[in-house]
């Protein structure tokens, strides 16, 4: 059975920063592409950061650009997202997510992940 589990989330203050763990068990991720989404209340879910299989090639979304870092170890099947300068605006719930398919680019829509965690809330205090 696959699965994602998600941990670090918390509160903090703006500016602050925590950092997003992602272990995936059930089959070895380390030849597909995964993600971290985020929803916040009242909103759809979006992109927030992608990693290519291999961890060579990252993509952001332009509102996290320069502040989080996605990375990921693929011995032990985890992925990480650092947080930084946290703005009141970055408070949601944040999801990991796998593609099924190896080898396949990172996708910026939620449909392109096969994969999905329960989720672990971040909050920031203004």
């Amino acid at each position: 059975q696959v699965q994602l589990v998600e941990s670090g989330g918390g509160l903090v203050q703006a500016g602050g920063s925590l950092r997003l763990s992602c272990a995936a068990s059930g089959r070895t991720f380390s030849s597909v592409a995964m993600g971290w989404f985020r929803q916040a209340a009242e909103k759809e879910r979006e992109f927030v950061a992608g990693i290519s299989w291999s961890g060579g090639s990252t993509y952001y979304a332009d509102s996290v650009k320069g502040r989080f870092t996605i990375s990921r170890d693929n011995a032990k099947n985890t992925v990480f997202l650092q947080m930084n300068s946290l703005k009141p605006e970055d408070a949601a719930v944040y999801y990991c997510a796998a593609r099924r398919q190896a080898f396949l680019r990172v996708g910026s829509r939620p449909g392109e992940y096969d994969y999905w965690g329960q989720g672990t809330q971040v909050t920031v205090s203004s």
